[in-house]
Parts: structure tokens; C-alpha cells; sequence
């Protein structure tokens, strides 16, 4: 029903007379109006028209208008429900309320005006009563469709979420393999400068590990620590086209023209490395890491804090490497001696502050080493311990310092030996 729509009233009485007067009364109000002789006549009319409300006498013959009444509940219970009763009905017209959960009910005889007001009250709540329910199922059904909405935004949110995360693991995965892939170039070209010399075995190795724990201990950024560890594997890059001569010999045994073609490989190593992007920064340090703090180095004499503070690092690094393994002297240093040489030098060569990280991290390094004696394969023991990196003279890795020595070990040297007609020598720990 609707207010376009005329509403649709039944009278139910067993007196023809009762019908047409309600006939009359409510045609000129623009109703459509059908009327029912008894109960089995309305309950037939209920099945045929769509009835918006029904009044039903009380006393009818075999099935009164409570129970009439209770039948329209049961099957239609959207119609209007109102009783017409007299006041000596009132335990039915209690019965009707009860079972037939009637709207109203009205005594007769009735009022013309009341009769038609009471009417259109109630089908005016009917109408509201319909336009709020059919607007409750919209918004439910709304609302449901926005449940399932969400529901599936959520579940596209989710796999979104899942492929990005998946795209972000893959990047950084890919990222980190680019990365690992980097570094080991780099260690693979450290590895073919130090091929190139036999006194270049392990060294830049050695400089990066002390050159990395100084850059730590100082607080260098982790992309300055990054530059310090490129540096120090790549520092003798520029050594590579020296001729052998020069490459085999300590730094005090060379004579001046040596010593001068020697100097310029900082600066041919910052050339060979400065068109890689990513090294251009560790190309710098390359160029400088012979500097000295007093100024006396090369290439620019640099002094101070003119010197990029990783140079100075890998300057510290690279001179106690080469005092201990004898690159240059005439013969190696002990270590011990080799840090006392650093102190004596501290604010001349070194930069003060780095040596006085540097000594700390040697210092812990020194306290525990045992004196180290250089033995052939043949007068090696099981259970002694490597005390230095065997390097083969080829400049890949034999024995990891802290190795102990096994007898098949033994053999293997020993046969590496008499193959290539070369001695070798093994530094293993001074038992105490």
C-alpha cells in the first residue's frame, strides 16, 4: 500500500444491514471496499484480494470475530486487525486482543467520525510500518552487500598486501645478491693483485679485517665502513703492472727509480677503480692511503685531517701488515715490536687517534699470542697449530691461521713441496 495507492478495507458481519451501512460510510473516502457475509466469507475474500484492513463484528455465527480475527494473524499478518463489540463482549473482545493481537477495538454502535479516524490512523501506521520495514531490508540488504564488499575489499587488501610483500622480499633478495655478488668482485680482484706478487699473499685480506674493526671502533658510518673494506681489499690494485722486480722485494731494498715507479700505483689504482660508481669513494682512500699524518707521504702530501680519516685507517692497517710480514724490512717484525714501531710513529706517520684505537684492538690481539717458529713440512707435528695464514705462493689460502695439524696434512704439504720444488714454510705456535 502505498499513498498513491487506495487502501483496500473488508467488512466482516452475518447482518447485511451492519455492511452496508460501514459500505456507505467509508466509499466516499476513496477505499476500496469489500464486505463479507460471516467468517467463512471473509477468510474466502482474504485468499482472492489483498486486504489492507479488516473489521470484524464479534458475534457471528459459527466462528466469531475473535477467532476470525486470530485466523487473519495467522495467515496474513500484515492486514489491520479491528473489532467491532459490544459492551457485553468484553471477556471476547479481551480473547480477540490476546489471540487475534488486534489493533483496535470499537463499540457499538459507533461513532461516524471516530469509526472513519480510527481508520485512517491505522492505515497510515500500516503505511509506516511498511515503508520502515521495507527500508530496514533495504539497509540490511545494504548493508550486507557492503559486508560482502568489505569483506572481498579485505581479501584484495590482503593479496595485494601478500604480492607486495612478495615484490619487497624479492627486490631486497635480489638487492642482497647484487650486493654479495659486489663484494666477492671485489675480493676477486684483491685476489688477482695479490696473485701478482708472492709478497702480496693475504696481505689485503689482513689490512681489511684490522681496517674494518678500526672503522667500527671509531664510528664510521656503515656506508664509510663499507669504503674502508673496499679500499683496503683493492689498496695495491695499481701494483699490478709493476714488474717483479719491485713486487719481490721489501721497500728498503729498492733503489730510487724503484721506489719512484712504486709511489704512483695509489694513483693508478684510484684510476683503475674511479669509473666504478659504486667505488668511487674507496677509489679516493686508494689514492691517499700513503699519505702521512706529518705530511711526508704521497702522492699530495697530505697532512692532518686533510687526509681522508678511512686513508689513515688503512695506512695504520697497511704498515703493521707489512712491518710483520717483512714487505717492508728486510725481515718481518714480531708483532709486538711491529705495534711499539706505530706508537713510536704515532702523530708523525699515523693519525693519533687511530693508533690509539688500533693499540687497544692489537692489544687484545697480542696478549694471548704465543712465539711462533717457522717449521718445514717435514718437522711438522700432529696437533701443532698454524700461527700464521699458508699462503701458496700463487696467492690462494693453504692453512687458516688457527689450524691444527693433522697427518694427512703433513703428507699433502710435503707432496706440494717436492711437486713444485719449492720450500715452504709453516709458522705454528712455540709450545710453553
Amino acid at each position: 500500500m502505498s499513498e498513491a495507492t487506495p487502501a483496500t478495507l473488508l467488512f466482516v458481519d452475518d447482518e447485511p444491514s451492519i455492511l452496508s451501512s460501514l459500505k456507505r460510510l467509508f466509499r466516499p473516502h476513496g477505499y476500496q471496499i469489500f464486505t463479507g457475509e460471516g467468517a467463512a466469507a471473509g477468510l474466502e475474500i482474504l485468499e482472492k484480494e489483498p486486504i489492507d484492513l479488516v473489521i470484524s463484528d464479534m458475534r457471528m455465527p459459527v466462528m466469531d470475530g475473535a477467532r476470525f480475527l486470530e485466523q487473519v494473524r495467522l495467515r496474513w499478518p500484515e492486514t489491520v486487525r479491528i473489532l467491532l463489540t459490544g459492551y457485553a463482549d468484553i471477556q471476547s473482545t479481551i480473547t480477540a486482543i490476546n489471540q487475534g493481537q488486534i489493533y483496535r477495538y470499537i463499540n457499538k454502535p459507533w461513532d461516524d467520525n471516530e469509526i472513519v479516524l480510527i481508520v485512517r490512523e491505522a492505515l497510515e501506521r500500516h503505511r509506516l510500518e511498511l515503508e520502515n520495514y521495507h527500508l530496514n531490508s533495504l539497509v540490511e540488504a545494504q548493508n550486507a552487500e557492503l559486508r560482502a564488499l568489505n569483506a572481498s575489499l579485505e581479501q584484495k587488501v590482503a593479496e595485494r598486501t601478500e604480492e607486495l610483500n612478495k615484490a619487497i622480499k624479492y627486490v631486497k633478495s635480489a638487492h642482497a645478491r647484487l650486493k654479495s655478488g659486489f663484494v666477492n668482485t671485489v675480493q676477486a680482484f684483491s685476489g688477482l693483485t695479490e696473485m701478482r706478487g708472492k709478497n702480496l699473499s693475504g696481505h689485503a685480506r689482513r689490512v681489511a679485517d684490522h681496517s674494518r674493526s678500526l672503522a667500527r671502533m671509531l664510528d664510521l658510518s656503515e656506508a664509510e665502513q663499507q669504503n674502508v673494506l673496499f679500499a683496503s681489499l683493492l689498496h695495491d690494485i695499481g701494483k699490478i703492472g709493476l714488474p717483479d722486480d719491485i713486487l719481490d722485494r721489501p721497500l728498503s731494498a729498492l733503489d730510487a727509480e724503484q721506489r719512484g715507479e712504486l709511489m704512483r700505483h695509489p694513483e693508478r689504482g684510484q684510476q683503475a677503480l674511479m669509473q666504478i660508481e659504486q667505488l668511487k669513494d674507496a677509489a679516493l682512500l686508494i689514492r691517499h692511503h700513503h699519505e702521512l699524518y706529518n705530511g711526508g707521504g704521497y702522492p699530495d702530501h697530505l697532512a692532518g685531517v686533510a687526509i681522508p680519516l678511512g686513508a689513515r685507517i688503512i695506512a695504520a692497517a697497511n704498515e703493521y701488515d707489512g712491518l710483520t710480514s717483512g714487505t717492508m724490512t728486510q725481515q718481518p717484525m714480531k708483532p709486538k715490536d711491529a705495534l711499539s714501531y706505530l706508537i713510536e710513529q704515532r702523530g708523525k706517520r699515523y693519525d693519533p687517534s687511530v693508533i690509539d684505537h688500533y693499540v687497544v684492538i692489537l692489544g687484545e690481539q697480542l696478549k694471548n699470542i704465543i712465539d711462533e717458529v717457522p717449521l718445514r713440512p717435514t718437522a711438522l707435528r700432529p696437533g701443532m697449530v698454524i700461527s700464521r695464514d699458508l699462503m701458496h705462493r700463487d696467492g690462494y689460502l693453504l692453512l687458516a691461521k688457527g689450524y691444527v695439524v693433522d697427518p694427512a696434512i703433513i703428507t699433502q704439504l710435503a707432496r706440494i713441496e717436492v711437486a713444485e720444488h719449492h720450500h715452504i714454510l709453516v709458522y705454528v705456535c712455540r709450545s710453553t
